[in-house]
Formats: C-alpha cells, structure tokens, sequence
C-alpha cells in the first residue's frame, strides 16, 4: 500500500525548532529580497530561503561568509549554500570545514558533494548502473586537448563542474570545440565535450521525507517554446530579460515516468543519503529515448524551481517541502529522535 503524501513529509517538533541554532550559510543570507548585479535571482532565492525558514519557526542564524564556520560555529546544524565563491570547487569548502569541526549540515557528504559535482565521474557512475548517457569525453586542465573519438553532427562544450549553465556552448565544429576548451582551460576548469543531443530537460526531484528511503518527487519537463535551444547562465539567474517562470510541466506519460524513475534508483544508492537533489536527463521527443546527464545534489530549493513545483504538484507547498528535507536531515544526524518526527506527524 502505497503512502500518502502528509505520511512521507518530516515535520519539526516545535520544541526542537525552539532548542535548535540553525545557521544559513548563503552569499546572499542577509538579501533583502532584490535581485543582485552580479548574481541576479540567486539572491531573491536566498531571501526567500531564508524566510521560509524562519517562517517554519527555525532559531536561523545568517551568515555570508566562511569566516562564520571556520572556528566552531555557534549553531547545531547548518544549511550550507556557498558556493561560488571565486575559486574552482568551493560548494566543498562549507561541508568540509563543517565536516572537520564535527557539526551536522545539510546535504551529501564532501566526498559525495564532488563526485556528483564532477559531470564526467558522475556519466561513469550511470554506465556503470546500464543507465544510457549521450558520448562524451574529459579533457582536464593540462593534459593535451584531444579530439573525442565519437562524430556528432554538434557539440556540447562546458565546464565540467559548471552550474546553472555557466560557461556552456553549442558548436558545429572540432575546432570550434577545441577554441571553446581552451578558454576554459585558461580560467581554471576542466572541461566535458558530449554530443549534442535533441533538448528537452527532464529533472527527477529526490528529497528526504519521515522515512529512511528517498522520496522520489514527479518529473519535471522544461519545456520553451522553441525544443532545442540551450538556456544561458544570464537568462538562469535572470540577468537579460526571460520570462518571469520557468516553463515546467510534469512528465504525464506513466510509461516515461516510469523509465525516468527506474533510471533514478539505479543511481540513488550511489549517493545516498544526500538530502536533497535533482537527476537531470535529455529526452529526444521524437524517439522516446533518455540519457542521463548530471546529478544536482544541494539543488536550488527556490519556489519558483523543478523541485517546488514538483512538489506543489503532489499538494505540498513550498514551507512543507523544506521542512521535510530539513526534518529529515536532522533526524538522520541524531539532532532529533525519529519517535519524536514520528510524534509531530
């Protein structure tokens, strides 16, 4: 017998959000909700975070810097979001420094953090798992720049640690590819080349709910108007002008969901418990086929995101959601009693 939504949701005793510092670790933790120059949405996001948390009736504690973790922190459990922060693999510096002072966080361990963070490694685990990937090949900073042995009409060029499409291209050329891999290798990135594949984007949301197993949320289709064209870093943290809402639409095909969902367990176990994140796939619409791309663990948790929205659809509203992932990580890490959890429901 399957369970029901309002089973599977973590709630907080309110005694525990009472006894409990939780310390918000954003760039943007203080945001007084208005887009930033440089970082756009990311800090709307972070308000809005940071107030549904509050709302909930968490004892939240702001920070914005490292500097807040680097000596043991005044707080029994963080949210760590910083990331970004001008230097290659920094979304591991918060849970490492967390990790060495021996304080629970949000979120996979360091070492999960950068095999998921690492798009080739994370392909090698999917090919492992029989879950199909679109060709591909690494070519790190300061090993020769080789062209891949696959022939794809086009190529996806991008950092190989890139977020929110940060340094991505599409190119018709090995020498354009080659050019595009260069530059990336000056600023400091390793780079990933796959074959370019027909575009649309297939998120599978996974959270953390009452229980121990993950809780897989419906997939989500993003789904522009024109099929096929790449979402730029600017137009994600809306830096250009787009549209207000991303286009997202839940998968309704029960045989697709159920493929998506299939592919997603395989790769669950490898990164399990992580608290929250996103399985990313492409779906070619006019064959039906589907190759895994990336996984976001510490995904964006916005309301206005795949994960929310997804969530809205099973009729759990965005305080309730992150109360689940948030309840669950502390029941986890022993912060509070599962009978307690169990009580509050």
């Amino acid at each position: 017998m399957m369970m029901s939504t309002d089973a599977k949701r973590a709630r907080i005793p309110d005694a525990d959000k009472a006894r409990l510092r939780v310390m918000f670790l954003a760039k943007h933790a203080r945001s007084c909700g208005a887009p930033d120059q440089v970082d756009g949405n990311h800090a709307i996001y972070h308000h809005e975070l940071r107030t549904t948390l509050e709302a909930i009736g968490l004892n939240v504690v702001p920070e914005q810097d490292y500097a807040a973790i680097e000596a043991p922190p005044a707080a029994d459990f963080v949210i760590p979001l910083l990331n970004r922060a001008g230097f290659q693999n920094s979304e591991m510096l918060a849970p490492l420094l967390l990790t060495r002072r021996g304080v629970p966080f949000l979120g996979a361990s360091p070492i999960l953090r950068g095999l998921a963070d690492d798009k080739h490694l994370s392909k090698l685990v999917a090919r492992h798992h029989a879950v199909p990937t679109a060709a591909w090949t690494i070519l790190r900073r300061g090993a020769p720049i080789v062209e891949p042995a696959f022939r794809p009409e086009r190529l996806v060029v991008k950092p190989n640690a890139s977020s929110a499409s940060w340094g991505v291209r599409v190119v018709d050329a090995w020498a354009e590819a080659r050019d595009h891999v260069a530059r990336l290798h000056e600023l400091g990135h390793d780079v990933i080349v796959e074959e370019y594949l027909p575009l649309l984007d297939v998120a599978v949301p996974v959270i953390g709910g009452a229980g121990d197993e993950p809780w897989l949320l419906p997939p989500m289709a993003h789904c522009p108007e024109a099929l096929g064209e790449v979402r730029s870093y600017e137009e994600k943290r809306s830096l250009v002008p787009t549209l207000a809402c991303d286009p997202l639409s839940p998968v309704e095909d029960a045989g697709l969901v159920a493929r998506l969902e299939e592919h997603t367990r395989r790769l669950v176990p490898e990164l399990w418990p992580f608290d929250y994140g996103r399985f990313e796939f492409r779906l070619d619409p006019a064959t039906g086929a589907i190759a895994f791309m990336e996984v976001n663990l510490s995904c964006n948790l916005w309301s206005t995101k795949s994960i929310s929205r997804s969530a809205a659809t099973l009729g759990l509203s965005h305080a309730e959601l992150v109360e689940s992932i948030v309840g669950h990580s502390l029941r986890r890490q022993g912060l509070v009693m599962a009978e307690r959890l169990e009580r509050a429901a």
